[in-house]
């Protein structure tokens, strides 16, 4: 399966298919460096949220690195205290400034918190419609929250990231995604950690020459996810970008499809509580 390190969107916005996330990362040179060794590396993607309290570090990698602002892709998420029209209008320029730049190439709803999540999205229309964000999208949202949206949206969302990895593969709702032509983003690609040493993935990794974690990205990538893996060690924010020279077979991407467990390590979106 040949493609592009980068996908169109469905507004016609191009982003790469490997970003760096940058959850729980700390504010200041933790992130700041993480952010520098990412772009040196070739990553092109950067994605971080208000709820990260990161966003100034962010930026300051991002000036650091030396790499054109039009080059990067940069991702930022509301926060769910911040949803509602007039306050997603105020976090946005908040998040703005505290990256230092001038638009977002992405904005998402972080959480579908009821009752509020239409409001906010009023808002953000009018922000893309501004150009401050260059797109808009969603976060955590499943296929019920898309429709209801939906009934009153007059922008689609390019975008909704997910929690996705091997042990929760998110089918049916990739598919409703991909019919309804809203690109498919991992969170927790790597699944925190948990599963590097599963040793499906740690065999199928020999074959190729390469980590259990490298095996996981590039089953993303092949089953057309856009994927960010977290890392704050230069050594394995290379690592990770080191997956363009293998491909998968179909049985190998099928026995990674096979771990599926429905298993979620972060809250259902249909019941979290923050």
């Amino acid at each position: 399966m040949s493609f592009r390190n980068t996908k169109e969107l469905m507004n016609g916005s191009i982003i790469p298919r490997l970003g760096l996330g940058v959850w729980q990362v700390k504010d200041g040179d933790e992130a700041v460096d993480s952010v520098k060794w990412a772009l040196e590396t070739g990553y092109r993607l950067i994605d971080t949220a208000a709820a990260y309290k990161n966003e100034v570090s962010v930026g300051e990698g991002i000036r650091a690195s030396g790499v054109p602002r039009d080059e990067i892709f940069v991702t930022t998420k509301l926060w769910n205290a911040d949803q509602g029209y007039e306050s997603t209008l105020r976090a946005f320029d908040e998040s703005l400034n505290k990256l230092g730049l001038d638009y977002i190439d992405l904005y998402l709803i972080h959480w579908p918190v009821e009752g509020k999540y239409k409001d906010s999205w009023r808002a953000m229309e009018e922000i893309y419609q501004s150009g401050r964000a260059k797109a808009i999208g969603v976060s955590n949202f499943h296929k019920h929250h898309i429709e209801d949206l939906l009934k009153e949206a007059k922008v689609v969302p390019v975008v909704d990231q997910i929690e996705i990895h091997p042990t929760l593969t998110q089918e049916p709702l990739r598919k409703f995604l991909a019919d309804n032509k809203i690109a498919v983003e991992a969170w927790s690609p790597l699944g925190q950690g948990k599963i590097l040493e599963n040793p499906t993935l740690v065999d199928i990794g020999k074959k190729y020459n390469k980590t259990a974690a490298q095996v996981i990205i590039r089953w993303h990538l092949q089953n057309d996810i856009i994927v960010i893996p977290k890392s704050v060690h230069q050594e394995r924010i290379e690592q990770n970008f080191d997956v363009f020279d293998f491909e998968l077979t179909l049985e190998d991407i099928k026995r990674i499809d096979d771990l599926n467990k429905n298993e979620r390590l972060g809250p259902d979106p249909d019941n979290f509580d923050f």
